[in-house]
């Protein structure tokens, strides 16, 4: 019961986008990207805080090809010592740019961009359709301080209320 509600409060939020936050729509998505390359598993270094992940620590998106070609995702986290999982599928928008949308309870997507990546793709910086979401996802958790040290200066530039960042790997060093 509780991965039905944590993946249908995760679709709802999305798919609202919740309109009353500014729009992120001058924030330019990366290119060149390419999507085989962004495969694998990411680890939340920093986040928005928002309603389907409360309280939830080492949180993981795993994107992975299926057999059928499409594209999924799997978000892992825990919380209160129990993990919680929430599949997905993603489409992406534009071929060679990171616009992606996402869909844990069809027919209704939610668009996110990835505004910032390295170039060996350790590192990535993505946002939704308003401010109210943004995370900053590493590779490897030993990086999640360089990492956060590196994107939150954009995120205060663009806008984005730092003061409510949430650490759901552990509490960085660099502010």
């Amino acid at each position: 019961m509780n991965i039905l509600r944590w993946t249908l409060m995760t679709a709802l939020t999305l798919a609202a986008g919740c309109r009353h936050a500014e729009s992120t729509q001058a924030i330019a998505a990366v290119t060149p990207f390419d999507l085989t390359r962004y495969l694998g598993v990411w680890h939340e270094a920093a986040r928005m805080p928002n309603s389907f992940e409360r309280g939830m620590n080492h949180v993981t998106a795993r994107y992975f090809l299926a057999p059928d070609g499409t594209l999924h995702v799997e978000n892992r986290g825990s919380r209160d010592g129990k993990e919680r999982l929430a599949c997905g599928v993603i489409r992406q928008l534009r071929s060679n740019a990171g616009e992606l949308e996402v869909s844990f309870f069809r027919p209704f997507y939610g668009k996110y961009r990835i505004v910032a990546l390295e170039k060996d793709y350790s590192t990535a910086l993505v946002v939704s359709a308003t401010k109210d979401y943004a995370w900053i996802l590493v590779r490897a958790p030993q990086n999640a301080d360089r990492a956060i040290a590196r994107y939150l200066p954009l995120l205060k530039q663009w806008g984005f209320d730092v003061a409510k960042l949430e650490f759901p790997l552990c509490p960085p060093q660099v502010r």
